[in-house]
């Protein structure tokens, strides 16, 4: 790597003609403004107090859906005063009433949810008119989160069409009244730093989400069979509606011409198969049964970009990657997708890569089997084993996705979890990012910044927690999915003297940095606006 090219290009980053405080259109965080206040040093002073990096990934909540009202936070209380745009029907029209909750929700019968105000409302505090006593303990229906979709809902930034484009009704709207409900991260929130300005990675969902945390990348279909494309708009963020598809979304869910797994030039965006098992593509008839059929139309062409495990293992720092009954999910192929753990193939993104394909060393040595329940995971955390860098995937009943799982079973063993980290022998010198890999179709008041093709997305909650964090902070800086990828780059691939700049190392992070300056955004930050190094 040049660090002289990394020097150069900060310099010119930082000190170029650049607007000296950018307006953004949409009234969200100026935080994402250029200004010449912003640190374009990589200080690294303290970051070797940081031994261990440790990712939580839970699944599908948008921040306003779990912390809106979080004390101090960007929440809903600020959308009330700053945002207060209706949702809008699908020509633009404001909604008299949010549609019905299509299927309605657990004991609540559809017709029940019927002319709830034009406004967010809460799941799980009942009040007539205004909100149902579904308590976090019950999982949801599944709210749609797709590529396209999300940009739909966002709308340029206004944020006013989720109830439009959703496949839900209502329930896009939705928020727990978490101070009120005690959710267990609740409680590890306010001790430690809640951000309350990270914006997922890119538009859509947990396939494309995934991917971008280990690579800041997009997967490419090279099969030539997978036919699934999306008809898109000429305006090249939206999809084609179907001729049948109701006017307005008080008369039902929408309907496209193809919503695909493809973007009309093949990228994968939206949910495929890793052509690697588990998956939920099974092997190919007198198959290799550790590979998936790679003439099924779902799976995935094996990929081949640079993935930050690549990095570490280039650069002798020891890493991870366990997820929740991965080894059930191999020996139980029937398990995958249903009952009784809800393991997600596409939640593994190593599992899609040649350079960790069934018997190389490297998949031996990083794919770890986080156990039933995470007892494998929490056995080694235990007994100090946890490498420099590990990222961690609950199984799907622990993940907190609608559908399958709920809030408060996922909330609780992600905080037991920390709770094991903190008290083990490797807790004293430990950073934890546990954060969301999308908002699973619920609406979030705060624009996402406006970057390139891929996102960023809308908002996510993400909480950080060391003994070298800034103690009961709402974090305003802005962040997105990269910047895990930007922290551990930091902390393991540079040094004090010899920074290095993550977007010479992984081309995503580049591109989406010139995007964002492009657009008169600033770069998203690296996490260590969270801590007290010295």
């Amino acid at each position: 790597m040049s660090h002289f090219r990394f020097a150069s290009r900060a310099v010119a980053f930082c000190l170029g003609i650049v607007p000296a405080a950018i307006v953004i259109a949409a009234p969200v965080e100026p935080a994402w403004s250029i200004s010449r206040e912003e640190s374009c040093t990589y200080r690294a002073e303290g970051l070797d107090k940081i031994q261990n990096i440790v990712v939580i990934y839970g699944e599908n909540r948008s921040f306003d859906n779990l912390y809106g009202d979080f004390p101090g936070a960007n929440g809903l209380a600020s959308a009330a005063r700053h945002h207060a745009l209706p949702q809008l029907d699908r020509d633009g029209s404001v909604l008299p009433t949010l549609p019905q909750i299509w299927g309605g929700l657990p004991g609540i019968a559809q017709a029940a949810t019927a002319n709830l105000p034009n406004a967010p409302f809460s799941i799980d505090e009942g009040a007539p008119g205004a909100g149902f006593a579904v308590p976090p303990s019950v999982a949801t229906r599944d709210v749609v989160h797709r590529f396209y979709q999300n940009q739909m809902q966002i709308d340029g930034g206004a944020n006013d069409r989720f109830a439009a484009w959703t496949d839900a009704g209502g329930l896009t709207m939705g928020h727990y009244d978490s101070s009120r409900s005690a959710l267990p991260m609740w409680q590890v929130a306010r001790q430690y730093v809640l951000a309350d300005n990270f914006f997922f990675g890119t538009f859509g969902g947990s396939f494309l989400n995934h991917q971008y945390l280990i690579c800041a990348c997009i997967p490419f279909q090279a099969n030539p069979k997978d036919l699934s494309v999306s008809v898109v708009n000429a305006d090249g963020v939206s999809l084609a509606s179907a001729p049948a598809s109701p006017a307005s979304a008080l008369a039902g869910p929408p309907a496209y011409v193809l919503d695909g797994r493809q973007t009309p030039d093949h990228y994968a965006v939206n949910t495929s198969q890793p052509a690697f098992q588990p998956s939920g593509n099974a092997p190919a008839a007198g198959g290799d049964a550790r590979y998936a059929n790679a003439d099924a139309a779902s799976t995935l062409s094996v990929q081949t970009q640079t993935t930050i495990g690549d990095l570490l293992s280039a650069a002798h720092v020891s890493w991870a990657w366990y997820a929740g009954a991965f080894q059930d999910a191999l020996d139980n192929p029937s398990h995958i997708y249903t009952a009784p753990y809800q393991f997600q193939p596409h939640h593994q993104p190593f599992n899609y890569y040649a350079n960790f394909a069934p018997g190389t060393e490297a998949r031996a040595q990083h794919l770890k089997d986080g156990g039933i329940g995470g007892a494998s995971f929490l056995a080694d955390i235990d007994a100090g084993r946890l490498p420099a860098v590990t990222f961690y995937k609950p199984q799907g009943t622990q993940n907190e996705h609608p559908g399958y799982a709920n809030v408060l079973d996922g909330d609780a063993h992600i905080a037991d979890v920390i709770s094991h980290i903190l008290n083990g022998p490797q807790g004293a010198h430990v950073l934890i990012v546990v954060t969301y890999d999308e908002n699973g179709g619920f609406w979030d008041h705060a624009a996402p910044p406006k970057a390139d093709r891929w996102g960023p997305g809308s908002r996510v909650p993400t909480i950080i927690v060391s003994p070298y964090a800034r103690k009961g902070h709402v974090d305003h800086t802005p962040y997105d999915t990269s910047s895990i990828l930007r922290f551990i780059a930091k902390r393991f691939l540079g040094t004090r003297h010899h920074p290095v700049y993550p977007g010479d190392l992984l081309p995503g992070i580049a591109e989406r940095d010139a995007a964002l300056h492009a657009n008169g955004f600033r770069r998203p930050g690296d996490l260590t606006g969270a801590l007290k190094l010295d």
